[in-house]
């Protein structure tokens, strides 16, 4: 993504300097006029009416337009200018969020459904829509009766049912005023009507050695205007796995899931063939594929043979759902990875830890499903997260630091199979012996460990075996959960334990709070080490034999003299 931080004075340069992404100095008319084709977004640092007139007479189509955000002087606000909730690849709103985020400033939204808290129906995930978007939106933001019709029976998120009213009428018969319609097919613009695509369509292709590359396009495009369905709700395009990197198929511009003949060959299908099984070792591609990916029992439209190409389609009765388990990193949100924070804004539903979730509410919206859990019901939000997955949704569950370490990765593959073994993702993040290393030096630049001194999942004595055997092999140990209100005992035994292999003087860390309003950064030693200031949201780190104070920094040497000797 390409983001472009154009400044006029040297305190917008500053500010600019500050932010992730490419800085150009001097010249914003003309910059963002020459960039204007080609990036994704841009951060103006200026006065809003510098930015309107600069801006003005590029805007094209909203859906398309740069995502455009002016930043004041002094840093206090981030303001979206156009594109609020489209751009080209991240809305402003979004973009102004990131921004203020960085600068530790206010994103003014000022889209009615932001500010509102209303659903935004072109910012539903999992849809995609069209129709009377702004009529309707208006209506809902009144408070006025909207009648929302779901032939399809597709999974609805909680957001809309919550601003509209279900109705089993035929929307065609229904003298309601304003209507969103759930629906695959193509349908006639209407005032009053908002349409939500789902992507239920999935596009099963065949094609020969010799096809053209426009083949499968031109087959797909005439069966979808015949059929009166809609190209919005193609999900994805099924094919053999020999022709999956074929142009018939890349050039769509679809998802592609592909097949061996072995998994197409047991699937029945209506119009079978002798020629192709020949061939290839199947009776059918375009019909099976279409099936397999749709997992439907029928399909909505059998075989078509074009010249060089054959389509059939088939429907979803859910969207494919997933759990992408995402590390927060340390707490501010510097440390939050692109990555995870694209995961968070493209989920349907958010499940974390409420202290967790509050943390990230710059990321959510009200158009997605947030569920706060309190703390302890680690295994319950997991099971949530898996089984809302199963369901069709795509689900981020968010935690903090990394998932993978001391965290909810592990649990979630663990209850997946219960569920039917919906697709997880691990989003790595910024553990939090890295941030508190960060902060303290390079106390972990060798070989080091970390434990947990909790207990309450891991027997006392098997950590007290861990804690000796690495005292003994003298690395550098990070200690997380190191005391609680009711947990006193197991840091002070810790440090006795590092004690008798290390002496009094060995070096510790204590960062409490890393990165996070209240941050505190103690260096002391093991004889000093006085676990009062310590609690569950320390990290503490015991350094090695090695380990130093150099100008203050705790600092484990690498080796690097030994090399040079």
């Amino acid at each position: 993504m390409s983001i472009l931080a154009v400044s006029l004075t040297s305190a917008g340069q500053a500010l600019a300097d500050r932010l992730q992404y490419e800085s150009h100095h001097g010249d914003l008319a003309e910059t963002v006029r020459r960039r204007w084709s080609t990036a994704d977004g841009f951060v103006l640092v200026c006065a809003v009416g510098i930015a309107t007139r600069v801006v003005g007479p590029l805007l094209g189509d909203k859906t398309d337009d740069p995502a455009v955000v002016v930043v004041d002087q002094k840093g206090r606000w981030a303001i979206p200018l156009v594109g609020g909730h489209h751009g080209r690849a991240i809305s402003a709103n979004d973009l102004a969020r990131d921004v203020a985020a960085a600068l530790g400033a206010e994103a003014v939204i000022t889209t009615a459904t932001d500010s509102s808290g209303m659903v935004a129906l072109d910012q539903l995930r999992g849809f995609k829509v069209s129709g009377d978007v702004a009529g309707v939106t208006r209506a809902l933001l009144d408070a006025e009766s909207v009648e929302l019709f779901n032939p399809l029976g597709w999974p609805v998120p909680e957001a809309l049912t919550a601003a509209t009213t279900l109705s089993n009428n035929d929307p065609a018969s229904s003298d309601a005023a304003y209507k969103v319609l759930i629906t695959d097919h193509d349908i006639l613009q209407t005032d009053g009507v908002a349409v939500l695509h789902p992507p239920s369509l999935v596009a099963g292709i065949g094609a020969s050695s010799n096809a053209p590359a426009d083949a499968g396009g031109e087959i797909l495009r005439r069966i979808l205007a015949e059929q009166q369905l809609s190209e919005l709700s193609i999900a994805t395009v099924a094919t053999v796995d020999r022709r999956a990197d074929d142009p018939v198929i890349t050039s769509l511009g679809y998802p592609i899931r592909s097949f061996r003949p072995a998994d197409l060959a047991p699937v029945s299908v209506p119009n079978p063939s002798d020629v192709v099984n020949d061939e290839i070792g199947t009776f059918s591609v375009a019909e099976a594929a279409a099936l397999l990916a749709s997992g439907a029992d029928e399909l909505v439209v059998e075989k078509v043979k074009g010249a060089t190409a054959t389509l059939a389609i088939g429907r979803r009765a859910q969207p494919e759902g997933s759990v992408t388990v995402v590390g927060l990193g340390p707490g501010h949100a510097k440390h939050r990875t692109p990555q995870a924070v694209a995961a968070i804004r493209h989920a349907e539903t958010v499940i974390g830890y409420k202290f967790y979730v509050d943390q990230i509410d710059d990321l959510t919206s009200s158009s997605q499903t947030v569920v706060r859990s309190p703390i302890g019901a680690e295994t319950e939000r997991c099971v949530e997260a898996v089984q809302r997955a199963a369901k069709g949704e795509k689900v981020a569950l968010v935690c903090s630091g990394d998932p993978g370490v001391f965290a909810m990765a592990t649990l979630v593959l663990e209850q997946a199979p219960a569920a039917g073994n919906p697709p997880v993702e691990i989003m790595p993040g910024v553990t939090a012996s890295l941030a508190a290393s960060a902060l303290l030096g390079a106390p972990l630049a060798h070989d080091h460990a970390l434990v947990s001194l909790s207990d309450l999942l891991t027997p006392w004595p098997l950590i007290e075996r861990r804690l000796e055997a690495l005292a003994s092999a003298d690395m550098a140990v990070a200690l997380y959960n190191p005391r609680s209100r009711k947990r006193i005992m197991q840091l002070e035994r810790a440090r006795d334990i590092m004690i008798a292999q290390r002496g009094p003087d060995a070096c510790v860390g204590i960062v409490v709070n890393a990165t996070r309003p209240g941050q505190q950064i103690i260096k002391t030693t093991l004889a000093k080490l006085d676990p009062a200031q310590v609690d569950m949201f320390s990290i503490v780190i015991i350094g090695s034999s090695t380990t130093s104070y150099i100008n203050g920094a705790m600092v484990t040497p690498r080796g690097y003299d030994r090399k040079n000797q």
